[in-house]
């Protein structure tokens, strides 16, 4: 029975990629659904470092971005006909790279853990990008290098000059790298990483080596971060420096916490909010940044497992079948809470705008006016307030759902 539930979830995860063009089928869609496939892979990726492993990388993007330049020169080569394949293998050589990258590197930053590890993942990877621009017949200096994916002989009948067909390939490689990326985790090597991120000195002592164990993560995590770096080549058909360095790292390390570190599927929650939020949210905001950093600060600070952790602490109430009692108590809070958002971001985009009318929500708002700064702030602080008043009913009714009855202490 938990066989073919499983079935059944993995089936439906390949439906909905398959599906989702059908659903969005604008050019804007399909675009940001092949940056979802490309953040999906990368921050799973990631998650079998940090969240599996407890190995806190800042140079994760290293892995990333050499897969990803030996696509593009793959790309090349085919071009000039020197190697002759359909590039939907182009993301295997990525991954390829990325594997013995993690082979090398790995071999002596897995030999630490906790902030040495971090520290030692940090001057990697500054010192990779730095490389990028010195040593430019491979890395292209800071303009990086191109290549045209049109090259090559057609598979089944398709040049992939379309977004589509890339979205499709990149589907392949999403559904393959996800299945494979769970599977480890039911392997004995991922039981173990586990084991070794919770206690590395109990796992020394029943006869596992905390590095070799540790080494075997980075490596899989090198390799499938590879395999998303051929995604991206593939995509964009183009490749810098910026896809090398700290930010890239950081972006992914925002993906795998904000969705939920130690959730398989945190992370994908994770690569779809901050996808959405540099392609839809940027085109509103030049604040954008802002508000993704204020999300960040308060996923740590109230929801420390992400949104993935979030969802699953309902799990005793969905079982118990007192999810309905948080119904009422979530609205309550919620409402004013939403509000109480959105005249904070009306307060920091007026404050940010040099025009005078303000266009937020439907409304013109003049910006030079005292009453229009008058009433935002009434209800800023009147949504806060409404909001910090209902937490208490919204507390109680979480105990309510969650206690436990007399039949199950019996």
């Amino acid at each position: 029975m938990a066989m073919l539930k499983k079935s059944a979830i993995w089936i439906a995860f390949a439906v909905t990629l398959v599906g989702m063009p059908q659903i969005f089928d604008s050019i804007l869609a399909i675009s940001i659904l092949n940056q979802m496939a490309i953040a999906i892979v990368f921050a799973l990726s990631y998650n079998m470092l940090l969240g599996q492993g407890g190995m806190l990388s800042f140079g994760h993007a290293v892995y990333f971005g050499l897969g990803g330049f030996l696509s593009v020169h793959a790309l090349i080569l085919i071009e000039f006909e020197t190697m002759v394949f359909s590039i939907l293998w182009i993301p295997l050589i990525g991954g390829l790279f990325g594997l013995l990258a993690g082979l090398f590197i790995g071999s002596f930053s897995t030999r630490k853990a906790g902030t040495v590890f971090a520290m030692i993942s940090l001057g990697i990877g500054e010192l990779i990008a730095a490389s990028s621009l010195i040593f430019s017949s491979f890395f292209g200096g800071e303009a990086g290098i191109s290549g045209d994916r049109t090259f090559g002989p057609t598979f089944f009948g398709v040049d992939f000059t379309q977004n589509i067909d890339i979205y499709y390939v990149a589907t392949f490689w999403v559904f393959l790298a996800t299945l494979f990326m769970y599977l480890f985790t039911q392997t004995p090597a991922g039981r173990m990483a586990n084991a070794v991120r919770d206690n590395p000195e109990r796992a020394e002592f029943i006869g596992y080596s905390a590095r070799k164990v540790r080494f075997i993560s980075f490596c899989a995590s090198g390799l499938f971060a590879g395999v998303a770096g051929g995604l991206f080549a593939l995509n964009y058909e183009f490749i810098t420096e910026e896809n090398l360095n700290a930010a890239t790292s950081g972006r992914v390390l925002l993906m795998a916490y904000i969705g939920g570190l130690g959730y398989f599927i945190g992370p994908i929650i994770g690569a779809v909010i901050l996808t959405l939020m540099n392609s839809l949210l940027s085109n509103y905001s030049e604040l954008w940044m802002l508000y993704l950093g204020i999300m960040f600060l308060l996923t740590v600070m109230f929801l420390p497992r992400g949104f993935a952790g979030f969802i699953m602490m309902h799990q005793v109430a969905w079982v118990r079948g007192t999810l309905t009692l948080l119904i009422k108590p979530y609205i309550i809070t919620g409402v004013p809470a939403i509000l109480f958002s959105l005249t904070a971001i009306l307060l920091i985009e007026m404050s940010h705008t040099e025009d005078e009318i303000f266009h937020f929500l439907g409304m013109a708002l003049n910006t030079s006016s005292s009453v229009t700064w008058v009433v935002a702030l009434i209800l800023s602080g009147g949504t806060f307030f409404a909001t910090r008043k209902s937490l208490g009913q919204l507390n109680e009714a979480w105990e309510s759902a969650n206690a436990i009855s007399k039949d199950e202490q019996t």
